[in-house]
């Protein structure tokens, strides 16, 4: 049995390197020089491999045997079963082989790559790729939005529903929804401006908050869910082509097209389950409402489709025509600025922006026990927390302060100074910047504190961003970004990017 460089000796049982070297799991080749990490890694899935190997060629062997009892899985695994964990080995081991960014489970998608840069080394954006998809209800949007999502295989995709942007009914018009007599298939029902303005913000990187519509009570939710600037948005309704403004946002169009009698029973399915209406109900809006707006504004807004799918998620064809047209726009889009962010000082002054901490007797006396590598562990983290303590004690003379006059315990006057504006908060670029924490929550009392993660991609070189927690109202903030270490000030320029496109913060960010 062979699996990459590794294989096994059937009849030993012993892993053999390619070379012919035996070796357990976690050993590394001496010939080869292969890592331990990746053996161990090839080991364990040559194992894998030769387990499901052998089940498949003792069940092919034995035949119908099994329902006699000469095979110990027939009592306990059926054919169908048996078929369905041999797909999950096969996808496991195409995972273990290849880079794969997304992991699958049954339930959800999650993304284990970061975001690569969206702006080039001049700060100047790359907007999103936007895909619209449109049909009428219950034609089956979601499920191609999610399956477009998860063939793409690319990190940071958000979807965006129209359902969202229902407008806030008065109380004649939740009376008239509560009949069965309001009209949700017409424009008038959707707001279109705050849609429009979400999406530009969207396709700009920024960071939004969506309204959620709960359609038992006819009415936006008090919360509100948080959506991220991504390299692709894909934005699904009813009515996505039928606003000019918003039309011109899509970089592509899709129709969803499915047999009306499939969505009519989808919808009564839906509507009956999920949103607890009456089967009476559901039928007098279908056909007071809902068909004659299929018929008046979605289907003749299949005419500004670039792609139309019939029979929605079923259509593997279709959507695999959709996912690569993205991925040759994303393509186009990719940004590599970080060989060219490194040269861009080179030769030239410093700019006035930056300070630097007085080289004083006792900063370069600490700095001489970090440095020598005969300090202990204790004493250099002794020494790194006063340092950085300095540091932001200088960073904290860098702030607006006005003056103010106060009394004195003696009652005489003293004139002084105090902070002028609203709140402090700190950002730190993990890893390396969450050490320099303390030191700020020892000078300023009760900071806020927020975290960005971002990391190298050991491939092209680039900083990627992976996780990111921010305080909320940060824009009324001044803000602490805190990194230990700077190379190419590539991982520093992109938290400030996030924090430009996350809130309104223009000139309030400090890093050090």
């Amino acid at each position: 049995m062979r699996t990459g460089t590794v294989t096994r000796d059937l009849k030993t049982n012993n892993m053999l390197h390619k070379c012919g070297v035996p070796l357990t799991p976690g050993d590394s080749c001496a010939n080869c020089r292969l890592s331990n990490t990746n053996m161990a890694d090839t080991a364990k899935e040559a194992s894998f491999s030769l387990s499901n190997s052998e089940r498949t060629s003792r069940s092919s062997s034995q035949g119908s045997g099994s329902a006699s009892g000469d095979d110990p899985f027939g009592d306990q695994m059926s054919q169908g079963d048996h078929q369905a964990a041999m797909r999950r080995a096969s996808r496991t081991r195409t995972q273990s082989t290849s880079d794969i960014k997304v992991l699958r489970t049954s339930k959800r998608t999650i993304y284990t790559a970061g975001r690569p840069p969206w702006f080039d080394v001049k700060g100047q954006f790359k907007e999103a790729f936007v895909i619209g998809i449109c049909g009428g209800s219950a034609s089956g949007k979601t499920t191609v939005a999610n399956k477009i999502i998860e063939a793409l295989d690319v990190p940071w995709v958000v979807q965006l529903s129209m359902d969202s942007f229902y407008k806030v009914l008065t109380p004649e018009e939740k009376e008239l929804a509560n009949q069965s007599d309001y009209n949700f298939d017409h424009p008038d029902a959707f707001d279109f401006e705050l849609l429009f303005d979400t999406l530009k913000k969207l396709k700009r990187g920024r960071n939004v908050e969506v309204p959620i519509y709960d359609f038992t009570t006819h009415s936006r939710t008090k919360q509100q869910h948080t959506l991220y600037g991504a390299n692709v948005i894909i934005f699904e309704g009813i009515l996505t082509f039928v606003n000019p403004e918003v039309r011109k946002m899509l970089d592509m169009k899709v129709f969803v097209d499915t047999d009306s009698d499939i969505r009519l029973a989808r919808r009564l399915r839906r509507d009956i389950m999920e949103r607890n209406r009456d089967l009476v109900g559901v039928l007098k809006q279908y056909d007071k409402f809902v068909k004659p707006a299929f018929e008046q504004h979605i289907e003749p807004s299949m005419a500004h489709a670039d792609i139309v799918v019939p029979r929605g998620g079923e259509n593997e064809v279709a959507i695999d025509l959709i996912i690569r047209h993205v991925h040759s726009e994303l393509e186009k889009r990719d940004v590599h600025f970080r060989s060219q962010l490194a040269a861009a000082g080179q030769g030239q002054p410093l700019p006035s922006s930056l300070h630097v901490l007085e080289s004083t007797p006792q900063v370069r006396g600490m700095h001489t026990i970090i440095r020598n590598r005969e300090t202990n562990r204790d004493e250099f983290i002794f020494y790194s927390k006063r340092l950085m303590r300095l540091l932001i004690e200088q960073a904290m003379a860098m702030l607006p302060f006005k003056t103010v006059k106060v009394k004195t315990p003696q009652g005489s006057t003293y004139e002084g100074m105090r902070f002028n504006w609203k709140r402090l908060c700190g950002v730190s670029i993990l890893r390396a910047g969450e050490t320099m924490e303390p030191a700020l929550c020892a000078v300023c009392k009760d900071i806020r504190l927020g975290k960005i993660l971002i990391q190298t991609n050991l491939s092209t070189g680039e900083p990627e961003l992976h996780y990111l927690r921010l305080p909320k109202n940060i824009s009324e903030d001044h803000v602490f970004l805190m990194d230990a270490t700077v190379s190419t000030g590539a991982a520093a320029i992109m938290a400030i990017r996030v924090l430009l496109v996350s809130t309104t913060v223009t000139e309030n960010s400090m890093q050090y």
